[in-house]
């Protein structure tokens, strides 16, 4: 499960982000990776991620939509960006220990002042379980200076310089 797609490349992580950071014991460790325009995750929900005891919180789900929707970005511009508007569809459950497969990608650039986005979870039988769209707007050069200094030194190469 942790091992990367040799057609996908790897996304680095953040250390303390809830969603991707490889040192929060609570978060969820997303690790992404890219065909060059669509992002994934995998992610096992634990019983930490519970609602009810079968299902995964629907917070939970919504945070894994949106930070693949705001890596999609990141992949595709080398610039971070925030939600601001997302919209989730909740179609069924996803039961704690199901294997799901989190996927997003941009649908629309606006001139890098706006951008639009879809994802979506699959459980392990492919079935869609939750989908998203999202509205993201770009940090400021002084918020990407500061979002940067959660990454290892080699892992800020990644991103655009600030302007």
């Amino acid at each position: 499960m942790d091992t990367p797609s040799p057609l996908l490349s790897p996304l680095p992580n953040t250390k303390k982000c809830f969603a991707c950071g490889l040192e929060n014991p609570a978060g969820l460790a997303l690790k992404m990776e890219t065909d060059g325009s669509v992002l994934r995750a995998r992610f096992v929900p634990q019983p930490i991620h519970a609602g009810f005891a079968h299902a995964v919180h629907g917070g939970i789900l919504t945070t894994a939509l949106d930070e693949i929707m705001a890596w999609a970005i990141i992949a595709a511009t080398k610039r971070p960006a925030y939600s601001a508007e997302i919209t989730v569809r909740f179609n069924r459950p996803v039961k704690v220990g199901d294997e799901t497969l989190v996927t997003g990608e941009v649908t629309a650039n606006r001139r890098n002042r706006l951008f639009e986005t879809r994802a979506e979870i699959r459980d392990s039988a492919g079935n869609v379980c939750a989908s998203a769209i999202g509205k993201y707007l770009p940090l400021s050069s002084v918020e990407t200076e500061m979002a940067l200094q959660d990454f290892e030194p080699e892992a800020r190469s990644y991103f655009a310089p600030s302007s």
